[in-house]
């Protein structure tokens, strides 16, 4: 059972069409958590004046304030909500469950990040990047990841029942395509993909529009 309810609305500063606030805004509504959802004008520079660094002086969305209780960082997000306010299945509290959510969790802030998130960007954006390398190092994380689920036999990402790590990654890798990478190689992944889009209270994150300009 949840360890407790908010007591008001949670705010998350975000941006639509980010993925790192998408998995947070995600698992609030899984939670069926209230929430109030403030836009950040990242090309007009919000994330740089004082009101926001205030909140996060790394200058970045996500940030969430349950009450006053401010953090920052999607991921420290997640493990925020699933401590406070999830069945314990989201994060695990035994020393090896919790080891392999954490393991995912770095592989999301890591290559995940790194290469199909940051290619999906410079096309979301029209950033003048070549993303070559970005696309293949995608497509090798994608069959290493690929690989993983199959081995493991078990529908999520960290065992029997979904888990945050599942969150974390799936948003950039169902939209990895907007940056040019195919699933289609990946059945594995699509199917798991395939599961997480059937969570009750599950909502995708838009796919994105041609011609935004890029966030400096």
């Amino acid at each position: 059972m949840p360890a407790a309810t908010p007591t008001r609305p949670l705010v998350l500063h975000g941006f639509t069409l980010s993925g790192h606030c998408h998995r947070v805004e995600l698992f609030a509504r899984l939670l069926g958590l209230p929430l109030q959802v403030l836009q950040v004008d990242l090309a007009g520079g919000a994330q740089r004046q004082p009101e926001f660094l205030a909140l996060n002086r790394f200058g970045q969305v996500p940030v969430l304030d349950d009450n006053g209780t401010v953090i920052a960082d999607s991921n420290a997000i997640l493990t925020y909500l699933a401590l406070r306010y999830a069945p314990e299945h989201w994060l695990p509290r035994d020393p090896t469950g919790a080891a392999r959510v954490q393991r995912w969790l770095s592989l999301a802030a890591g290559p995940l990040a790194r290469c199909a998130a940051a290619a999906r960007a410079v096309k979301v954006f029209r950033r003048d990047v070549d993303t070559t390398a970005l696309v293949a190092e995608a497509q090798q994380f994608f069959g290493r990841m690929d690989a993983e689920i199959q081995a493991a036999a078990e529908p999520w990402l960290a065992g029997a029942l979904p888990t945050i790590a599942d969150l974390a990654l799936y948003t950039y890798t169902a939209h990895a395509p907007e940056g040019g990478i195919a699933l289609e190689p990946y059945p594995a992944i699509r199917a798991w993909r395939a599961r997480v889009e059937s969570l009750p209270g599950f909502f995708g994150m838009p796919v994105s529009p041609v011609g935004l300009r890029a966030p400096q």
